[in-house]
């Protein structure tokens, strides 16, 4: 038996349902669930369903590094926990850097400088700080350079935890990503212990093709074993697509995790 809890992102099963009415499925499958722009999302609604919200995106626009965005940045995080309070929920994720609707980098970087590991590192501060104040956590989440998000900054898994670390704070943590590391690092089950005090949450997908767990390449069993080995009592959240049923999908997910 296993101390964490599974959810999954509303944005990528259920395909063919309106929004709300992806969250009502996954919600009566026992799962909690993930969003991502809750902008375009009816907040009313999403609460009137009963399910538990784990995880949201934390910002509208911005990023970490850049004067005028890390303005745009802060005050859209501020918005977003409003959001979070409405919905009951605990984490807001963020990137290293701001990303559009097809997850692409608004401003690409080829070369991080020493300077942006500074100013990133005093945006973290001041989000963290905003997360203690509404009592929230804001999670920073490795994402891949290679397929999906080239041109982003501050990706690998070893940076997200520099930077949480650095901030120190237990209102930053990391989103570790499990797909997202296979592709740009490897070694995950090292991974997950090396940054096991940092973690706020766990995302999962296969590799390749972004689908659930048992569709590619990684042995999400060994990673649940790993989880269960540090007493991880987090989220754990399935961030893919579905190969095929959306519940056959969930139901996969939830077999992976099962210990």
């Amino acid at each position: 038996m296993s101390n964490y809890s599974l959810s999954v992102c509303a944005e990528m099963v259920f395909l063919d349902l309106p929004f709300i009415e992806r969250v009502e499925r996954i919600h009566a499958m026992g799962f909690g669930v993930e969003i991502w722009d809750w902008t375009q999302k009816d907040i009313d609604a999403l609460v009137k369903t009963g399910a538990r919200f784990t995880s949201m995106t934390g910002y509208i626009s911005g990023n970490l590094t850049d004067d005028e965005d890390i303005g745009h940045l802060l005050s859209s995080a501020s918005q977003s926990l409003e959001a979070a309070r409405r919905l009951g929920c605990p984490s807001l994720n963020l990137h290293g850097t701001g990303l559009n609707n097809v997850g692409l980098p608004v401003k690409p970087v080829e070369i991080v400088t020493g300077e942006m590991w500074l100013k990133a590192k005093r945006t973290l501060d001041a989000l963290a700080a905003m997360g203690e104040k509404a009592g929230r956590v804001f999670t920073l989440e490795n994402l891949n350079t290679a397929v999906d998000h080239p041109g982003t900054p501050f990706a690998k898994a070893e940076d997200t935890m520099a930077l949480v670390s650095a901030v120190n704070s237990p209102y930053l943590k990391m989103n570790l990503d499990i797909y997202h590391a296979q592709i740009g690092e490897g070694n995950l089950v090292e991974l997950i212990r090396k940054c096991e005090k940092h973690i706020g949450e766990i995302q999962v997908a296969d590799v390749p093709g972004r689908k659930e767990p048992g569709t590619g390449e990684i042995n999400y069993k060994a990673v649940a074993r790993a989880l269960k080995g540090i007493n991880y009592q987090g989220v754990v959240a399935m961030e893919g697509w579905a190969s095929g049923d959306s519940v056959i999908a969930l139901e996969a997910f939830r077999e992976a995790f099962t210990l």
